[in-house]
């Protein structure tokens, strides 16, 4: 009886050890095909947060999309939300050394450069003809932040030189010649022509620089000049930029620094002129007209204008001062005041400039908007603007809301001829500097804050200047 116990102790024993056994090899193999997914996964988000990384506004700036949300920006991108980086794919990628020298390349496949430089290469393009006449852009926040669907686009620290030939794109999203993040395009004798929406001729984003000499550039729905977020450097000399077509097509939007010097640019539907935020314009010795025809979308309380600064509140420019500056030339406003500054701080600087207003038109306006852009909160997003004339003869009106202040220099041999606040209206701050050197000649009677200078080059013409109220002549 011992005996038969036993051995169904030991049948027992060995049964529950080879369960044992089982369900540890069984867990063992469960738990390595676990860990071999997590593993995937992991390379996998790797890879893409290479690839991935969040540009986000700052704090508070409204998330817009496309289509005339508030905060969008004149002539710029869509703004707003953080996007992805996203460059897309090159149909044709140079390479280090490479120089192409004629020949067409093409391209129609969706979030695809016709040309592309990456890398850390050098490359050029001589009398090369570029077209991008199909594929939608993914993305319209890409297409205008990095390039994704340009014709031509150089990224990382590339750099790209371009001589003659033909850039022609009319892709949706599809920019002319993109210069994206650290790279640098030098670019001279080439025609450009942009019809695609949400795209302009030339642009700069993410810090990167681009020169061009003597281009022919024609776009029909965004800036001929333009940048976006990140700004970096974009200088022309000589060539002629046109847009038509778009009230939201300025000649150059600026969010970054944009100078041009001899250039001719020629807005026909819209304003001449944008510069959003902590960046700048400067023109030397050019030939500038615009014609805003109507507001952006359908908010009514927006202004009409040739040159504004302003500061979105979309994210696509940091906040600060923004900066025009113009030296010689000509600037033509064909319909709405010449320039108009609201919700930012701005600098106005003007030598030897012939100014030609609309009629009916302020010379500048500075006030605040109705907000319904985003472009600030109605009620506490008046300009502040200092408006320095140095060598310069002008005439027109001023005018600065109560919640808006102006600073105005007239200094260097300067002659203004016009009225400041001539209904009464009381800006938070209006202060006039009027060397001895220069000539202040009222058309009606202006209200200012503070007046420094005499009245002895003060020409009244029988009308009368306020300082807090009170008459000084």
């Amino acid at each position: 009886m011992r005996s038969l116990l036993f051995k169904i102790g030991m049948t027992i024993c060995t049964g529950a050890i080879l369960l044992a056994l089982l369900t540890g090899c069984a867990a063992t193999a469960s738990s390595t095909a676990a860990a071999t997914t997590p593993t995937q996964t992991t390379a996998a988000a790797t890879s893409a947060a290479t690839q991935s990384v969040p540009a986000a506004p700052p704090a508070g700036a409204p998330a817009d999309g496309p289509g005339g949300a508030p905060g969008n920006a004149p002539g710029g991108a869509p703004g707003g939300g953080a996007a992805s980086v996203d460059t897309g794919t090159g149909a044709y990628t140079l390479a280090d050394g490479e120089a192409l020298n004629g020949g067409t390349y093409t391209s129609t496949n969706a979030d695809e450069n016709a040309l592309r430089a990456e890398g850390d290469v050098t490359a050029s393009l001589n009398d090369v003809t570029v077209e991008k006449s199909a594929g939608v852009a993914s993305s319209s926040d890409a297409s205008s932040f990095y390039g994704l669907n340009a014709a031509i686009l150089a990224l990382d620290t590339a750099t790209l030189n371009i001589t003659g030939g033909t850039v022609t794109a009319s892709a949706e999203g599809a920019n002319g010649v993109f210069a994206y993040d650290g790279s640098t395009i030098h670019i001279q004798d080439t025609t450009i022509n942009v019809s695609g929406g949400n795209a302009g001729g030339i642009e700069v984003s993410g810090g990167a620089t681009l020169t061009a000499t003597n281009l022919t550039v024609n776009s029909t729905v965004k800036a001929a000049i333009r940048s976006d977020r990140g700004g970096g450097t974009l200088t022309v000399d000589g060539g002629t930029y046109t847009t038509s077509g778009s009230s939201g097509a300025p000649a150059i939007y600026s969010t970054a620094n944009i100078t041009a010097n001899n250039a001719t640019l020629t807005a026909n539907d819209s304003e001449a002129v944008v510069v959003e935020g902590f960046n700048s314009v400067t023109l030397n010795d050019c030939t500038v007209t615009g014609n805003m025809s109507g507001t952006y979308g359908q908010a009514s309380g927006e202004n009409i204008h040739n040159v504004m600064l302003y500061q979105s509140m979309s994210g696509d420019a940091e906040t600060g001062t923004s900066s025009f500056t113009m030296t010689g030339g000509t600037l033509v406003s064909k319909n709405g005041d010449m320039f108009y500054v609201t919700n930012t701080n701005s600098v106005i600087t003007l030598s030897g400039v012939d100014l030609t207003l609309a009629d009916g038109a302020y010379l500048l306006r500075v006030s605040g908007n109705d907000g319904s852009r985003g472009w600030g909160t109605a009620g506490s997003n008046g300009g502040n603007a200092t408006f320095d004339l140095s060598g310069q003869t002008l005439s027109g009106d001023i005018f600065v809301d109560a919640i808006s202040t102006l600073d105005m220099k007239i200094s260097n041999s300067s002659a203004f001829t016009g009225a400041i606040n001539p209904d009464g209206t009381q800006a938070s701050s209006l202060s006039v500097t009027l060397d001895s050197t220069s000539t202040w000649t009222l058309t009606a009677d202006s209200y200012v804050s503070a007046f420094n200078g005499s009245m002895d080059n003060v020409v009244t013409n029988g009308h009368t200047l306020y300082v807090n109220g009170s008459a000084i002549n």
